[in-house]
């Protein structure tokens, strides 16, 4: 019984003191558990060893300029060495005064804070060290809950354990988020003052490290006087803890805030930028293109592309303004706007004829006119500059690389080529008159050739029965001329430069549409190409940066260099991940290149580009027009570059009446060429051996004589020069030549 007594008198002294002990084993229990637990869902803190923030990708031109940026973080890393000492102090005095001296969680800075926000009822400091707000950032949502504020804890812990505090310092300086886009210190300094975070002067120090703690609010750009406000603050902190004194802080104060807003990324050569990331990402993924902190160097000239995107602008927005009526007439045709449209946008347009004040109307067509040009480098096949569209914002639709078009004419040095290569010469005679095939999607025959279209219509009338299915393929294909002339018989040279059809069309009945396709992809043509014989006439479709390309091939004495955009990719360590290797294919010899390019010289001298000659330099190339005016182009060269030019609609409808190549991108080519070629020095094309020139009458082809009344110095291979005289009798045929307006 005594010892009953004595337990019960035991436990009730000591009842305290044992209900505690179990109450403490089993918080340490559950503690343990949670901590291991958490410790399981987190990722293990030595991974910042090898941690790489979000850096941003820069893509420069072929000169080492920047063209723009690809980023999810705008971020640039920096070595600690190179961030300022007053940036990191004035970072420290800020956000963390005692960041050397604790063990990562500073519990007189908690206190400090929670008394100062009690007193001012808010938030008004914050309690977290410079280690809490890194893992926080890098590991943690932002989400505050006493789970979250645990785990920051536990990885703060393990991270002042595994990094020195230099170390902390740096990841935390390229980490945190100062507001505008920019990540990291070496950003912020880019975006607000426009230079490299090693230039900063203190004020401008000062002012970056009081961002973070609320960079909207305290932004210079959105609020200028609070910036000024909060910079004051930090330096007064700086000054505080002895890190400079009284009088430098006093003129830091001072200091005007120099703030230069730079934009994020630069609205240049869109449409490349994005030929270019769709190069690359199916190779790298889009993590590493957006986040990997690459460096692209492309073959981009900016100097230029600018020269491309203004005669862009300029010139289609000039035939939006001449043909803007027949336009509106045609969509008011075919039901695509109302007459209510068309009948206001009449009244406006006579209002601005008669000089009267009209209100400011954004005339939004439902297809504006678009246009696409590419220019290349003919030694490398690099490209210099690219136009995809109008208006990236509102189509990324890339007309230069993803659109096919028909060529029209500009496929015809192919069909030239073919036959020169054939055993034809510049000087051989072709007949421009009026020819009819049947079955011509197959074995085409040859059934009507006369002198004129009348007596073709006459004599082709049989195929046509009355019991015809109408719904058959037309059993006679009869091509036209564009402008429905007929010359007779003309030299190549004479074809090519007035862009007769029906010469094209002889030509390539006589060497073989196979052989004609033999020579475009020699050449650079990659796309399917049909062996029929509209083949001549640009009947397949294209992309304008692949008859850029094979053009190319002319202006580099034969030579097919594949375009290509990126020269080479670096990584953020410095390595370089790929780098372009040029591949030379001859597909031609020197000499029949020549004649070829010679022959579309004459093409801007005295054919349907003779705009180009205003360039005032050795051009070649040749225009085109498709059926019912869908497309214009021109594609021509200068020793030193190769730009084609195209102007449609994406629907497919006509341009307009009477809209030639002449008219449109013959004149746009010429002013871009101007501008992208103003600082190279004029040159001709170079003359291979083998090549010999002789004058010869440019009627009969034949070697010219005294009464000949158009004579021309003409290229040949040097055992193709002719070698009769001209015998035709000229005063029989001089009031028989039809006059020809050169318009295409």
């Amino acid at each position: 019984m005594k010892l009953w007594e004595l337990i019960k008198k035991s436990w009730e002294n000591h009842r305290f003191v044992l209900v505690f002990s179990v109450l403490y084993c089993v918080l340490s229990i559950w503690m343990a558990i949670l901590f291991r637990r958490y410790l399981g869902e987190l990722p293990p803190v030595n991974q910042l060893e090898g941690y790489i923030p979000s850096l941003i990708t820069k893509i420069y031109d072929v000169h080492g300029d920047l063209i723009t940026e690809l980023f999810v973080e705008r971020r640039s890393v920096v070595p600690l060495t190179q961030i300022p000492l007053d940036f990191q102090r004035a970072t420290l005095a800020i956000e963390d005064s005692n960041f050397y001296e604790h063990w990562g969680v500073d519990v007189k800075g908690i206190l400090r804070a929670f008394l100062s926000n009690l007193r001012a009822r808010r938030a008004a400091q914050g309690g977290s060290t410079i280690p809490q707000q890194l893992s926080k950032t890098i590991f943690l949502t932002r989400t505050k809950t006493y789970e979250r504020k645990i785990k920051e804890l536990i990885l703060t812990l393990q991270m002042e354990r595994y990094f020195s505090k230099d170390e902390i310092l740096q990841l935390y300086l390229n980490q945190i988020y100062y507001g505008n886009g920019a990540y990291g210190v070496e950003a912020a300094s880019r975006v607000y003052f426009g230079k490299h975070v090693g230039e900063l002067t203190l004020g401008e120090c000062a002012l970056l490290a009081g961002l973070p703690r609320a960079p909207q609010y305290y932004s210079p750009f959105d609020h200028p006087k609070r910036a000024l406000l909060r910079r004051a603050v930090v330096l007064n902190r700086m000054r505080e803890m002895g890190f400079i004194t009284e009088k430098e802080a006093l003129q830091a104060i001072g200091q005007s805030m120099q703030i230069r807003k730079v934009p994020l990324t630069p609205q240049q050569a869109a449409y490349f930028v994005e030929h270019v990331r769709l190069e690359l990402e199916p190779r790298y993924g889009s993590t590493a293109l957006y986040r990997g902190g690459l460096s692209i160097y492309t073959t981009l000239d900016l100097r230029i592309q600018k020269a491309a995107e203004e005669t862009t602008a300029q010139h289609l927005s000039s035939f939006d303004e001449q043909h803007a009526e027949k336009r509106l007439l045609y969509l008011l045709k075919n039901k695509k706007i109302d007459a209510a449209y068309y009948n206001k946008w009449r009244r406006w347009m006579d209002k601005k004829a008669r000089g009267d004040e009209v209100e400011d109307i954004v005339w939004e067509e439902p297809t504006p006119v678009q246009g696409g040009l590419v220019a290349i480098d003919p030694p490398t096949g690099g490209i210099r500059a690219l136009i995809g569209g109008r208006d990236f914002q509102k189509s990324q639709f890339n007309r230069a690389t993803q659109a096919k078009r028909q060529p029209g004419s500009t496929f015809k040095p192919f069909v030239w080529l073919a036959a020169l290569e054939s055993g034809f010469s510049p000087s051989t005679i072709v007949d421009d008159y009026p020819i009819a095939y049947a079955n011509v999607e197959r074995h085409p025959e040859l059934v009507v050739e006369t002198t004129s279209y009348d007596l073709l219509q006459i004599a082709v009338t049989g195929y046509y029965t009355p019991d015809r299915d109408p719904k058959a393929p037309d059993p006679i294909w009869a091509p036209k001329n564009w402008d429905d002339k007929y010359l007779g018989p003309v030299t190549l040279r004479k074809g090519l430069s007035l862009s007769r059809n029906l010469v094209s069309v002889r030509l390539i009945d006589r060497v073989g549409p196979r052989t004609v396709i033999d020579v475009a992809q020699k050449s650079g043509i990659r796309s399917k190409l049909d062996p029929v014989l509209s083949l001549s006439l640009g009947s397949s479709v294209v992309t304008i940066l692949e008859i850029v390309s094979a053009f190319s091939t002319f202006a580099n004495n034969g030579v097919h260099m594949d375009p290509y955009s990126v020269e080479k990719v670096v990584d953020a360590d410095g390595r370089i991940l790929e780098e372009h290797l040029p591949q030379a294919q001859m597909s031609f010899s020197p000499q029949m290149n020549y004649l070829i390019s010679h022959l579309m010289e004459m093409v801007v001298k005295e054919g349907t580009a003779r705009h180009a000659r205003l360039l005032g330099r050795a051009a070649a190339g040749k225009t085109g027009t498709t059926q019912d005016m869908r497309d214009v182009w021109f594609i021509g060269y200068t020793p030193d570059l190769v730009t084609g030019v195209w102007v449609g609609y994406d629907d497919f409808v006509p341009l307009g009446k009477k809209i030639t190549s002449a008219g449109t991108t013959v004149p746009w080519w010429t002013d871009f060429m101007a501008g992208a070629l103003k600082p190279m020095p004029p040159r001709d094309f170079d003359v291979p051996p083998g090549i010999v020139f002789a004058k010869i009458c440019a009627d009969s082809g034949f070697l010219s004589m005294p009464s000949c009344p158009h004579t021309t110095l003409e290229a040949f291979l040097k055992d193709k020069v002719p070698q009769d005289f001209c015998k035709t009798d000229h005063r029989k045929f001089f009031f028989m030549t039809p006059a020809l307006e050169i318009t295409e």
